[in-house]
C-alpha cells in the first residue's frame, strides 16, 4: 500500500513538473515572439510612418508605436479569451 501511494505521488510530481516546464517555455517563446513583434512595429513606424512626420518627432513617433502595441496587445487577448471561453464551454458538455 505504500508503495501505491508513493507512486502516486511521485506521478502527480512528475505531472507538476512537466507543467511547469510547458508553462516555462511558452511563456519563453511568448516573450521571443512578442519580441519579434516589437522589432517589426518599431521598422513599420521608422520606415513609413515617421518620414511623414516632422524632424523631431520622437515623441509622436512613440505614441504611434505604443498605440499599435496597445491595439494589437489588446486584439490578440480578446481573441484567446473568447477561444478558451468556447473551448470551455465545450468541455462542460
Amino acid at each position: 500500500m505504500a508503495e501505491v501511494k508513493q507512486t502516486k505521488e511521485q506521478q502527480r510530481i512528475h505531472i507538476e513538473v512537466v507543467k511547469q516546464m510547458v508553462t516555462l517555455s511558452t511563456s519563453g517563446f511568448g516573450l521571443v515572439a512578442a519580441l519579434a513583434w516589437n522589432n517589426l512595429i518599431q521598422e513599420l513606424v521608422n520606415n513609413y510612418i515617421k518620414r511623414w512626420l516632422p524632424g523631431n518627432s520622437g515623441i509622436i513617433s512613440l505614441l504611434i508605436y505604443a498605440l499599435v502595441v496597445t491595439i494589437l496587445a489588446v486584439f490578440v487577448t480578446l481573441q484567446l479569451s473568447r477561444l478558451s471561453q468556447k473551448l470551455q464551454k465545450q468541455s462542460e458538455k
